[in-house]
């Protein structure tokens, strides 16, 4: 399991202003460069490489640049719009965070600040000898830097914002996420059966805020846990919604350990995160095709595609993992029927109505039935019985009606 410190990192490196800042350091690190290497450049190449040779390409980057950037910027701002519009809501936050927007965006802008923090070196006279030579090596870097940005940017403009592309984006953190969460059902601790389990005499230790739980790092609990001597159960898990006051862990111990170090090993937020949040991810794509279903866009096409792509996904996913890696915590497990459920019951009420999307939807459950996965089949199973239930209202005819139930293999009475 990840730190929390390098959770934080990881966060921090799909901040656009980041990647802009290191592109935009090779200023500085020109600058250092050429009082470094002015010694060993020779006198020839430095009176043929000056300031005619460096400063046009500067110029041109800096008023080109900027330019550049606030149109792509609107360009991004426009398709992340047209996505929360047509998709839903919830893709905007992982179109924030696609790297090759990012990347292309951060070029841009980072080409301009080195431009302009290199023409005011160079105005202060700090390139001197031989420094206009390295400072010329560093130009061409960030001109071959934006070149391949703009051949990167063009090829992905024709499908930013596009709702293909959108499922598609979600579908791969929705696999990465699931695939985490299968591996570890508890994050790597004992599974906890219940509420019920955790014993009366352990100590709660209260949220110090409200939100939803991003991220807990199990490996800080751990090593409180087993310097204190304590076993410790957590209560929240990722993409729990918490109010400030309620319990995040309770702690069995002989002593008293300070509840700060516990506390800040929880990352809380206003919104949900698919950094561990599996539940999330299947939700966000069963959203889309709710959404999809709705009489203001009438798409029974998109319903459908999401419906194999989350079958795809829980079929695909590797058995649950039972490896303890922290004995002395105690967490509840995410169960197959949490998964089912968040991909398929909304699907199953929304689509209950048209007789595509119900046989599509037995379908895909009737692969999970067939898996190799007993506890997926047994989900799958009773999904199928709530797709059934929701079918019989709303379906007009008796025929779709008889013809869903031969589809899924149930009596009637089962899926009334």
């Amino acid at each position: 399991m990840q730190s929390k410190r390098l959770w934080t990192l990881i966060r921090l490196s799909r901040r656009l202003w980041v990647r802009a800042a290191l592109i935009a350091l090779l200023a500085i690190l020109a600058a250092v460069a050429a009082a470094l290497f002015d010694p060993i450049i020779p006198a020839a190449l430095a009176a043929r490489i000056g300031e005619n040779a460096v400063m046009p390409v500067l110029n041109v980057l800096a008023s080109s640049m900027l330019a550049v950037t606030t149109f792509s910027l609107s360009v991004m701002v426009s398709a992340h719009q047209q996505a929360s519009s047509q998709v839903t809501p919830r893709s905007h936050r992982l179109l924030l965070e696609d790297t090759t927007t990012q990347t292309v965006l951060a070029t841009f802008l980072g080409a301009f600040i080195f431009a302009l923090v290199s023409i005011i070196l160079f105005r202060a006279e700090l390139y001197t000898g031989a420094g206009p030579v390295v400072l010329f090596l560093f130009t061409v870097l960030v001109v071959g830097l934006v070149v391949l940005a703009i051949l990167r940017w063009i090829d992905h403009l024709s499908r930013l914002g596009s709702v293909d592309q959108t499922i598609a984006q979600l579908e791969g953190r929705a696999r990465t996420t699931l695939a985490q969460t299968r591996a570890a059902p508890s994050l790597g601790a004992r599974p906890l059966s219940g509420a019920d389990a955790i014993p009366p005499a352990a100590r709660p230790v209260p949220a110090p805020r409200g939100g939803h739980v991003q991220f807990i790092d199990m490996g800080a609990l751990s090593t409180i846990a087993e310097r204190e001597g304590a076993e410790i159960y957590i209560a929240a898990l990722p993409g729990d919604f918490i109010v400030a006051g309620m319990p995040l862990v309770h702690v069995l111990s002989a002593g008293s350990p300070e509840a700060e170090p516990i506390q800040a090993a929880f990352g809380v937020q206003a919104l949900r995160s698919f950094d561990q949040d599996a539940r999330f991810a299947l939700m966000v794509l069963a959203e889309i095709a709710s959404r999809a279903l709705s009489p203001g866009l009438n798409d029974p096409g998109t319903a459908i595609d999401v419906i194999g792509r989350l079958e795809r996904l829980l079929a695909e996913c590797d058995p649950p993992a039972d490896e303890v890696r922290y004995p002395r915590l105690w967490a509840r497990a995410i169960t197959a029927d949490e998964l089912v459920q968040g991909a398929f019951a909304a699907i199953a009420r929304d689509g209950a109505g048209l007789a595509e999307v119900a046989q599509r939807l037995v379908a895909a459950l009737h692969t999970l039935r067939a898996g190799d996965d007993p506890a997926l089949a047994r989900a799958a199973q009773a999904m199928t019985a709530r797709a059934l239930a929701h079918a019989e209202q709303a379906l007009v005819l008796e025929e779709d009606r008889t013809a869903l139930r031969a589809q899924a293999r149930l009596p009637a009475g089962q899926g009334a």
